[in-house]
């Protein structure tokens, strides 16, 4: 595969889940960065654009999942998994069933028209170790494969 050729690169059975996998990451991040501004400056437009930062993360999210499940399938040709790459799918479901989570307390939250419950803010901060440790095993699985 020519690395310049941006059809090979584009259409390599391995080359999406790289791609896709930043963007519910970034998503999520800037999400929790518009929500801390959202306090900090009381600024409800903030809040809502950390509303929909987060709802984009949870809707990307199963394409993420969906592009690595086809890339191990690919390129291990549906090995047994483990070790990091076991890891990796199981952080990468918890990240995302968290991110899910977080999005369905905000609708509710939007919904009622009441201030931010603590206990979001709670899920917010828990949701961020496996985002952070699944981005780690995925770095692991990279330098490895």
């Amino acid at each position: 595969m020519n690395s310049f050729n941006l059809k090979d690169a584009l259409l390599a059975k391995h080359a999406q889940h790289p791609v896709i996998i930043h963007f519910p990451i970034a998503l999520f991040i800037i999400s929790v960065a518009f929500d801390l501004l959202a306090i900090w400056r009381s600024n409800p437009a903030m809040a809502k654009a950390a509303y929909y930062n987060l709802l984009a993360a949870a809707l990307t999210a199963p394409f993420a999942i969906a592009s690595g499940l086809a890339a191990w399938q690919w390129q291990l040709e549906g090995a047994k998994l483990k070790g990091n790459l076991l890891l990796h799918l199981l952080f990468a479901l918890a990240a995302s069933g968290m991110i899910w989570l977080l999005c369905e307390l905000r609708f509710r939250q939007r919904q009622s028209s009441q201030r931010t419950p603590g206990i979001f803010y709670i899920f917010l901060a828990l949701a961020h170790g496996p985002v952070d440790r699944n981005c780690r095993a995925s770095g692991r699985v990279c330098q490895r494969g």
